[in-house]
C-alpha cells in the first residue's frame, strides 16, 4: 500500500476517533518517511487527541518545520497551543495561517478567541468586524463579536449582536448562554434566566449554565433555587472560588448555621489549594466567626502554603479580635511580599490608624493616592490620617456644613404626598426583603439587603423615587461648583448616572458599621419608614452617623448626626466614614440607598 493510501486509512481513522490506529499507522510512515510533514502532523493530531499534549505539540511543531506554507498546520498547532494557555504563541501561529490562507475562518474566529484570553478585546472586536463584514450571515463570527464587546463592557451593542447570532441560527446554544450572562450584567435576570434555559434545551449544561442560572435566580431572589444551582455549579467543580463564594453567601443569607460546609469540604479535600483555604479563612471571618477562622489561616502558613494574601486576611482577623500588635505584624509582613497590592496595602494602613500610627500609615496612605486619586477608599483614609495629624486637609474633605446636605422631598408627579409614595414602596420593598440574614461582606448588621437593584426594578414608585432623587443631587451639584484641589468637586462635570441602588431593613439591634462606598462619588440615604424610637433626639436610635472609621482609631468618634425621618433624602461624598446607630425596639427601619457618578 502506497504510503498516500495509508495516510489516507490514517485520516479517515482520526475523523472517526481512532486515534490509537490513527497513531500506529503514522508513526509506521513516519519511520520510513521521517520527512512526510503530512503523516507528521496527523500523528501530532492523533497523539494530542489521545490525551498526550505536550508529545502533541512536539510532533504538530515538527510538522510545521518540515512544510512551513501549510496554513492548517500552522492553525491547528495553534489550536493546540490555545488548548495549553500558550496564548501569544498561538496568536503567532493563527496570524502565521492567515498570512498564508487569508480566508481561513476557522483560524480568524480561532485568533479572536485568542485574542479575548490575552485581554486585547479591541483587537478582537476588529478580526470579528473582518469576519461580519466578509459573511454577515456567520453566526458564530456574531456570537464572538457579542464576546469581544461585553468584554469592553459595551453591553448594549453586545445583546445586539448575540441577537443577530440567534437570528440566524436560532438553535445556537453558545449564543443563548453568553446572552443569558450578558443580561445578568444589564439587570435583567429574568430575561437572563429564560436565555439560559433554551441553552440548557438545546443541551448546554455543566458548571457555566448553573452557575449562571443561580446568579439570575439570587436577583430574583429566588435564593433556595439558586442554592441549588449553585450546589450544581460546585459539584461540577468543587474548586470553583466563585462558585462555592456564592453558594456559602445564599446559605448565609438563609440563616444557614453551616453555611460553609461544601467550601469546608472542598477545602480539606485540596489541602495544597490555598486560595480554598483562603476564600475559607474569609468567609469565616466576615461571618463572624474569627477562632476558626484564625485556625484555617494559621495553618495554611504553617504548611507554608500561604503568600501575602494569607497573612493580610489573618491580619484582618485579628484586627477584628483587638489584637492590634499581632495585626500589624502580618500586615506589614503582606505589604513587604505585595507592596503594589491595594487591598493589602488599605488592610495595613487600617491597622495603622488603629493603632494611632498616623505617620507610618500616611506614607503607604500617599503612594496609593498618586496610583488611585478617584478611589473613595484612599481619600477616607487620607481623611482619617489628616485628622489624627491635626492638619488642614481634614476640615476640607469633611465639611460637614457643605458636604452632607439633608433633603425632606416633595411628592413627584403623580403622587399625591410622601406618605402615599413611601406607602406603596414599603408594601413593594416589604416583599422583597425575604432573607433571614444579612449580606455576608456588607456593612449591614441584624436587617437585610435587597439582592437585585432597584435601578432594574420597573414598579411606580421606585421609579417615581429614583425620579425624586434627581433634583436634590442637581442642586447639590450646583451648591458644591468645581474645585480642582478638591477629590468631590474636581469630578463635579458630565451628567450623572446612578452606580447602583438597593433597600436595607433594620430589624430589632440592627445597624450599620461604620464604612464607605468605594464605587460611588456621591452617595446616600433615603428613609421610607423609621421606628418611633428615631425621635428621641438624646438616643439617637437609627441616626445616620459620619466620621468615624470603620475600627476604633484613638480619639476619634463621630463628628455630626442626622436623624431619619420618611422622606427625608441625605447626599454625603461616598469617602465620607458613616454608619449608623442600632435601633432597638421591634418597629424596622426601611430605606433605600443609591451611589451616584458623573461623567
Amino acid at each position: 500500500m502506497t504510503s498516500q493510501a495509508q495516510i489516507e486509512r490514517a485520516s479517515a481513522a482520526l475523523s472517526q476517533g481512532k486515534f490509537p490506529e490513527c497513531a500506529a499507522i503514522c508513526a509506521a510512515i513516519v519511520a520510513q518517511e521521517p520527512k512526510n510533514a503530512v503523516a507528521t502532523h496527523l500523528l501530532g493530531l492523533a497523539i494530542k487527541e489521545s490525551g498526550d499534549w505536550a508529545q502533541g505539540e512536539q510532533w504538530l511543531r515538527l510538522s510545521v518545520e518540515l512544510d512551513p506554507e501549510r496554513a492548517e498546520f500552522h492553525a491547528n498547532l495553534a489550536n493546540l497551543l490555545r488548548r495549553r494557555q500558550k496564548f501569544r504563541q498561538a496568536e503567532r501561529f493563527y496570524r502565521r495561517a492567515l498570512t498564508l490562507a487569508p480566508a481561513h475562518r476557522p483560524a480568524q474566529r480561532s485568533l479572536a478567541l485568542t485574542l479575548n484570553d490575552l485581554s486585547r478585546f479591541a483587537e478582537s472586536e476588529a478580526v470579528c468586524r473582518e469576519l461580519v463584514a466578509s459573511d454577515p450571515k456567520d453566526a458564530e463570527a456574531w456570537v464572538l463579536l457579542g464576546m469581544a464587546l461585553g468584554r469592553l463592557d459595551r453591553l448594549t451593542e453586545a445583546e445586539a449582536a448575540y441577537r443577530r447570532a440567534l437570528e440566524l441560527d436560532p438553535g445556537n446554544r453558545i449564543a443563548h448562554h453568553n446572552l443569558g450572562s450578558l443580561l445578568m450584567r444589564l439587570d435583567r435576570p429574568e430575561a437572563a434566566l429564560a436565555s439560559l434555559k433554551s441553552a440548557e434545551a438545546l443541551g448546554a449544561g455543566g458548571y457555566e449554565l448553573a452557575f449562571n442560572r443561580g446568579r439570575a435566580l439570587c436577583e430574583m431572589n429566588e435564593v433556595e433555587e439558586a442554592e441549588r444551582e449553585f450546589e450544581r455549579a460546585v459539584q461540577f467543580q468543587p474548586t470553583s472560588i466563585e462558585a462555592q463564594l456564592q453558594l456559602a453567601r445564599v446559605r448565609y443569607l438563609q440563616g444557614d448555621p453551616k453555611f460553609a460546609r461544601a467550601l469546608a469540604t472542598a477545602a480539606n479535600a485540596n489541602q495544597s489549594d490555598s486560595a480554598l483555604q483562603l476564600l475559607l479563612g474569609e468567609v469565616l471571618w466576615r461571618a463572624g466567626e474569627l477562632h476558626a477562622a484564625e485556625v484555617v489561616l494559621q495553618e495554611v502558613l504553617h504548611r507554608k502554603a500561604g503568600g501575602p494574601q494569607v497573612h493580610s486576611t489573618l491580619a484582618c482577623v485579628l484586627l477584628e479580635a483587638g489584637r492590634l500588635k499581632d495585626a500589624e505584624v502580618h500586615a506589614l509582613e503582606a505589604a513587604a511580599a505585595a507592596p503594589d497590592d491595594g487591598v493589602i496595602n488599605e488592610n495595613l494602613v487600617t491597622i495603622l490608624l488603629s493603632r494611632g500610627q498616623p505617620d507610618d500609615a500616611m506614607r503607604f496612605i500617599s503612594a496609593q493616592r498618586l496610583r488611585q486619586p478617584d478611589s473613595q477608599a484612599w481619600i477616607a483614609f487620607e481623611a482619617t490620617a489628616a485628622r489624627l495629624l491635626g492638619t488642614d486637609l481634614y476640615p476640607r474633605l469633611y465639611d460637614y456644613d457643605r458636604l452632607v446636605r439633608v433633603f425632606d422631598l416633595e411628592p413627584p408627579a403623580g403622587w399625591s404626598s410622601m406618605e402615599e409614595l413611601n406607602g406603596a414602596l414599603a408594601e413593594l420593598l416589604g416583599a422583597r426583603h425575604r432573607l433571614r440574614n444579612h449580606p455576608l461582606d456588607q456593612s449591614l448588621r441584624n436587617g437585610t439587603q435587597t439582592a437585585r437593584s432597584l435601578l432594574a426594578e420597573t414598579h411606580p414608585a421606585v421609579r417615581a423615587i429614583l425620579a425624586a432623587f434627581q433634583g436634590p443631587i442637581a442642586e447639590y451639584r450646583r451648591a458644591l461648583g468645581v474645585d480642582p484641589d478638591h477629590p468631590l468637586s474636581a469630578r463635579n462635570s458630565g451628567e450623572m448616572r446612578y452606580t447602583g441602588a438597593w433597600s436595607v431593613r433594620l430589624r430589632r439591634l440592627g445597624y450599620h458599621v461604620n464604612h464607605f462606598h468605594p464605587d460611588g462619588w456621591l452617595s446616600s440615604a433615603y428613609y421610607v419608614e423609621t421606628p418611633p424610637e428615631t425621635v428621641d433626639a438624646v438616643a439617637r436610635s437609627g441616626w445616620i452617623k459620619f466620621g468615624e472609621p470603620r475600627y476604633a482609631v484613638p480619639g476619634l468618634k463621630a463628628e455630626r448626626f442626622v436623624q431619619p425621618r420618611p422622606g427625608r433624602l441625605v447626599l454625603f461624598p461616598s469617602y465620607m466614614w458613616h454608619g449608623t446607630t442600632a435601633i432597638h425596639g421591634d418597629a424596622p427601619r426601611l430605606s433605600i440607598a443609591f451611589d451616584v457618578k458623573p461623567g
